[in-house]
């Protein structure tokens, strides 16, 4: 058997539990033998994940649930081998669900022409729809449901006691998710989304990306005053709310003023 790396208990970080970086974080919540995994990663990653629960002596029969923290392809491309693998259930919020089931190149992000990347999006049919005030049940474990939108429409987040798995809202470094709108992207609801996550009592932020840290209300006021300025940017796009700058120069326009 191999030794159980627990970061929290009733919790268990892949990538932290291989000793190398496999993809995105992939969280194995448990309770006595049963458990579920917080996203897959990608699809090359699905059979060493397994082959390392297995390791740890956890029943494979005993997945309660895959969980898709949202339909992004580096959290997602592996859903379908490891359904196949595991006979389990998928969960995910009923937003993510159509991407997930079309196997859409888009709106996963598998796809981005300009930049020449082409990733399989192997379809997955979710079994559970999953949305804010749900509870995922892990033997007696209970993670709450949060929706907290912004990086995409579909993106969860999960609280255990003091901890949350928080996706791609926010990382260590002030970070949050690519913000784009062809998967999603809210501006306005990005910054609902952290401001929620700032005034909750949770202590430790677990994100889909980079190592886990202590909630710090400084950083994400920082954070959620740099996304509340996205709003207004023309380097947000179709993401921005508006662009002041148009503004002022309709008024120099009105009154004739010249450059200075």
């Amino acid at each position: 058997m191999l030794e159980r790396r627990l970061v929290f208990p009733h919790v268990i970080e892949m990538n932290f539990q291989a000793g190398q970086l496999l993809g995105c974080n992939v969280y194995l919540v448990f309770d006595g033998s049963h458990w579920a995994l917080i996203d897959i990663g990608y699809e090359d990653n699905v059979e060493e994940i397994v082959e390392l629960v297995r390791q740890m002596d956890f029943p494979l029969s005993n997945c309660v649930t895959l969980i898709a923290t949202h339909a992004d392809v580096d959290h997602i491309q592996g859903m379908a081998k490891a359904k196949e693998l595991l006979n389990a259930p998928v969960s995910a919020h009923d937003l993510a669900a159509g991407p997930l089931e079309a196997g859409d190149p888009l709106m996963t992000f598998a796809e981005i022409s300009a930049q020449g990347i082409r990733e399989r999006m192997p379809p997955v049919e979710v079994d559970i729809r999953i949305d804010e005030g749900d509870v995922v049940k892990i033997g007696d474990v209970e993670l709450e449901v949060w929706h907290t939108p912004g990086h995409t429409n579909s993106q969860l987040s999960f609280r255990l006691g003091e901890l949350l798995f928080s996706g791609d809202n926010i990382y260590r470094d002030g970070c949050v998710g690519a913000i784009d709108a062809h998967h999603g992207s809210d501006l306005r609801q990005f910054t609902r989304s952290l401001q929620r996550i700032r005034d909750s009592d949770v202590q430790w932020l677990l994100p889909s990306h980079g190592p886990i840290f202590r909630k710090d209300k400084k950083l994400l006021d920082q954070t959620i005053s740099r996304v509340e300025q996205y709003q207004h940017m023309a380097d947000f796009g179709t993401c921005a709310i508006d662009w002041p700058l148009m503004d002022e120069w309709e008024d120099e326009i009105a009154q004739g003023k010249l450059p200075t």
